[in-house]
C-alpha cells in the first residue's frame, strides 16, 4: 500500500499522547521482547531507527550498560519528547532519515527498529542502508504488525472511524501500521537488499487498557489517524473518539478492555 503524506507526521500533541496511551497499550510488550533479543547478541554499538518516544531505546540502554545506544528518528518532535523523558548515560539521540543514514559503513553491531519499517517509502533501499551500517556478521532486528484482522481493538477503532466518513474513510491504521504484514514480501524485500539469513517469528500478545476510551483516544488522537480526521473535518475529532469508544465498549465491555494483538519479529543478518 502507498503511504499518505500525513502518515509520517508525528507532531503537536501526538508524541505525548502516543507515549502515555499507546506504549502501555500495545508497544511495551514487544519493546521488552526486542530488547531481550538484542541483549542476547551482546552488541557494543546499537543503532535504533524510528525510535519514536524511546521505549525500546531506554530498555536497551538499561540492559546494555556497557554499550553505546544511538536512537534516531525522522521526527524531531518524537526525539525531543524521548530525550526529555528517557535519558541515560549510554543513550544518544539524533535526528536521521532511514533512507539516508548519516553513519559510516560497518559502524554498528546491531540495528533495531520497532514498528517503523512500515513507514519507509522504499523498504528495500532502507534495508540496504541498515545492511551498509552493520559490521560484517551484524544483525538487524525489527518488528511489524500482522494484518489488522489479527489485532482486535485497533481494527474496532479503525472500522468505527471509517464509518463516520463513508465517502472518504480514513484508512491510516489499515494502510500503514498494518499494511506490511505479508511474510513473503518481507522476506523478498530483505533478500533484495542483500540480507541472507532471515527469520520471521509471529508473536501474539494481549493488549489491555483501563477503559474503552483509552485505546479509542490513543489511536484517534495519538497517531496520524488524527491528521486524517482533521483533514476531513477539524471539528469531528471528538466525535471520532466517541464513536470509537462506543464500538470498543460494545465489543469488549465498559470497564477494563482486552484484545488480541499480533506482530512479526524479524531477524536478518
Amino acid at each position: 500500500m502507498l503511504l499518505d503524506q500525513s502518515d509520517t507526521v508525528f507532531a503537536g500533541q501526538i508524541p505525548a499522547l502516543y507515549d502515555r496511551y499507546l506504549v502501555p497499550f500495545i508497544f511495551q510488550g514487544y519493546a521488552d521482547l526486542l530488547a531481550e533479543r538484542t541483549t542476547a547478541l551482546q552488541p557494543a554499538r546499537v543503532l535504533e531507527v524510528a525510535a519514536g518516544t524511546g521505549v525500546v531505546s531506554s530498555a536497551l540502554a538499561a540492559r546494555l550498560p556497557n554499550a553505546h545506544v544511538l536512537a534516531t528518528d525522522l521526527n524531531q518532535a518524537m526525539l525531543d519528547y524521548a530525550a526529555s523523558n528517557r535519558a541515560a548515560p549510554n543513550l544518544e539521540w539524533r535526528q536521521a532519515d532511514a533512507m539516508a543514514l548519516p553513519f559510516a559503513d560497518g559502524a554498528f553491531d546491531t540495528v533495531v527498529c520497532q514498528f517503523g519499517v512500515m513507514f519507509f517509502p522504499d523498504r528495500v533501499h532502507a534495508y540496504r542502508e541498515m545492511l551498509r551500517v552493520l559490521k560484517p556478521g551484524g544483525t538487524f532486528l525489527f518488528d511489524t504488525w500482522d494484518r489488522l484482522e489479527e489485532n482486535e481493538i485497533p481494527m474496532t477503532v479503525s472500522d468505527a472511524v471509517a464509518a463516520l466518513f463513508p465517502d472518504d474513510p480514513p484508512s491510516f491504521i489499515r494502510r500503514t501500521p498494518h499494511g506490511y504484514h505479508d511474510q513473503d514480501a518481507i522476506h523478498r524485500d530483505l533478500s533484495a537488499a542483500g540480507f541472507r539469513q532471515i527469520e520471521i517469528e509471529t508473536v501474539g500478545h494481549r493488549s489491555v487498557a483501563p477503559s474503552p476510551r483509552d485505546p479509542a483516544f490513543a489511536l484517534c488522537a495519538g497517531t496520524p489517524l488524527r491528521n486524517e480526521v482533521e483533514a476531513r473535518d477539524p471539528s469531528r475529532l471528538e466525535e471520532a473518539i466517541e464513536a470509537a469508544t462506543a464500538a470498543v465498549a460494545a465489543r469488549y465491555g465498559s470497564d477494563t478492555v482486552e484484545g488480541e494483538i499480533q506482530a512479526h519479529l524479524v531477524t536478518a543478518s
